[in-house]
């Protein structure tokens, strides 16, 4: 068993919050500095820039999870994670099928393109990615399950566009395979506000949207190796794995 240093909460450039510098190229260059074995990519409401991450993730050593950071109806966001490119496309489906028909003002939001592997434009997101998409959180968790996916709620201690802000709590049932905290608190400063989470796996992440960040926060994955199935088995405590959070 080893340790592995991940960050799961990456935006690049197809973010509308995400600078200009985070090109897939950037990410993985910056990871591979700040010493990353493992990399979460999930920017707002589209996994398109999944399939290249995880190949130049490949090449570069790092393994890449792919998915998005979904925001429900309720303005919860989720980080949801997809093992291959099958079930991506079926998730992005999802996502196209139930986001929110709001225009995207570049100027006020910032742009939301899909760059190849040299950075060079190759399409753009019309729709605004961070609005909502028309599904409640309870839907979404079930939809990136029943895909065979991970589903862990985002920075569940910030006062806005968590499940804690939003709901008022985080339900038992919910079916989260972790929950996420920010850089800002550490685990025990969490569950001394909220110790009934307790059972809860939790991972920590820079949620970065600029290249000095990446890595800034991390969790430590306890596995036999880099694999979707090893880091499902380390979020769900199984076979000796599991989080360790520094």
């Amino acid at each position: 068993m080893k340790e592995f240093r991940a960050d799961l909460h990456i935006h690049s450039v197809l973010s509308p919050c995400g600078d200009l510098d985070m090109s897939p190229r950037q990410i993985i260059g910056r990871a591979r500095q700040m010493q990353i074995d493992i990399l979460g990519i999930s920017d707002h409401n589209s996994t398109r820039h999944g399939p290249l991450m995880r190949r130049l993730g490949k090449e570069n050593g790092i393994f890449v999870l792919t998915g998005a950071e979904v925001t429900s109806r309720e303005e919860v966001h989720c980080l949801t994670f997809f093992e291959d490119d099958m079930q991506l496309a079926l998730f992005q489906e999802y996502l196209d099928r139930y986001i929110m028909a709001f225009p995207n003002d570049p100027e006020r939001f910032g742009h939301q393109v899909v760059v190849d592997e040299n950075g060079n434009i190759i399409d753009e997101e019309k729709n605004l990615l961070i609005y909502s998409i028309d599904q409640g959180v309870d839907q979404i968790a079930k939809t990136v399950h029943d895909l065979g996916g991970l589903f862990i709620p985002a920075h569940v201690n910030r006062q806005r566009n968590s499940m804690i802000s939003q709901l008022g709590f985080i339900p038992q049932d919910i079916g989260a395979d972790a929950l996420e905290i920010s850089r800002h608190i550490t685990k025990s400063e969490f569950l001394e506000l909220y110790p009934s989470l307790a059972g809860f796996t939790f991972i920590q992440s820079s949620d970065a949207h600029f290249p000095a960040d990446i890595g800034r926060a991390c969790s430590l994955l306890r596995l036999g190796e880099t694999s979707f199935s090893e880091i499902r088995m380390a979020l769900l405590k199984e076979q000796g794995r599991g989080v360790v959070l520094p």
